[in-house]
């Protein structure tokens, strides 16, 4: 037991190392070609902090687990829109920016609806994951459109905090570090996931719960690291309302892109435990559903908002202990 707690212990580790690695590095290499800020921050950024995700489900779905990639994903939106955007408004409320209102909110909400209805009857296949992908194509179109709205202030504040993410310090940064890096960082990844996904399987075994369970849980909570420290930085530098947008925008590509990809790479069918359709999936649908009103009404999300989506979240994981354990 205890070599399965250091090898997730270890696996987290390399995750959050390696998604830094490669938001920073991603981030440089598509700035030095010119790459709108706005683009960089809904995409790249986004799309980096959920490496660890894509590699988990890969590794997952390889190893036999396919209900530990799926509660990944279910898990991992839940806690980025409960837990951490919870903490952040339950610290100072949050402003909504437009852009966000109208474009990553209801695709957070489209995608959790797409997820649910191809989940009912209990198997993802890799059509499902192609129908998904193309998703985050268009999704991805819009947001490249969409920049080219914002306004000058808006691109010079992602500018900024993209600035402060990537820590550009260093001028004598070439395009060719930059891409070792995101090279090194994209190996780091796999191997924590490797460790993660092989120690929270044999975690599994030695307490008798069941894969989804995990997933939902320890994996979840571990892989929404990078969301988490990036809302941190964003939180001290008070720009927060761009988190919020790289937070939904980081919960529709787990949706779209990873685990699309995840069905779509290795091509293997994954049958969906009961209660993973059932319960797991609609609580992330709903958490999805619940945003539009939250955020709708009066453009911000309050403390006492905030502290609700803590409570809603201490409360399905107390569930999920009580029931599941």
């Amino acid at each position: 037991m205890l070599i399965a707690v250091l090898e997730c212990i270890g696996g987290l580790i390399l995750l959050i190392v390696g998604a830094e690695f490669i938001v920073s590095s991603g981030t440089r290499f598509a700035a030095r070609f010119n790459i709108s800020p706005v683009v960089i921050g809904a995409t790249i950024v986004a799309v980096g902090t959920s490496t660890p995700e894509l590699a988990v489900g890969i590794d997952a779905v390889l190893s036999g687990s396919g209900d530990l990639a799926v509660g990944n994903i279910a898990g991992t939106n839940v806690v980025n829109i409960l837990l951490i955007l919870g903490l952040s408004a339950l610290a100072a409320p949050l402003a909504i920016r437009t852009e966000t209102l109208w474009l990553d909110l209801p695709m957070i909400a489209v995608a959790s609806l797409m997820l649910l209805y191809m989940a009912w009857d209990g198997v993802l296949t890799r059509s499902d994951g192609i129908i998904l992908v193309l998703c985050s194509v268009a999704y991805t179109a819009a947001i490249v459109h969409s920049a080219r709205r914002e306004s000058r202030a808006i691109k010079m504040r992602i500018a900024e905090e993209l600035e402060v993410i990537s820590n550009p310090s260093s001028e004598g940064y070439s395009w060719q570090r930059d891409l070792l890096v995101l090279m090194a960082g994209i190996t780091v990844v796999v191997l924590g996931a490797d460790w993660l996904v092989e120690g929270a399987i044999d975690l599994a075994r030695h307490w008798g719960v069941s894969d989804e369970f995990i997933g939902l849980t320890i994996i979840a909570i571990g892989t929404s690291s990078p969301e988490l420290v990036t809302t941190l930085i964003s939180t001290l530098r008070k720009e927060r309302d761009i988190a919020i947008a790289n937070l939904l925008g980081s919960s529709a590509y787990n949706i779209f892109i990873i685990l699309g990809l995840t069905l779509a790479v290795p091509g293997i069918p994954i049958k969906v435990a009961e209660m993973l359709v059932k319960v797991d999936i609609p609580v992330m649908t709903m958490v999805g559903l619940l945003c539009v009103p939250v955020l709708y009404s009066g453009r911000q999300v309050s403390r006492w908002e905030g502290g609700s989506f803590v409570a809603l979240y201490a409360a399905y994981l107390s569930y999920l202990i009580a029931t599941r354990a």
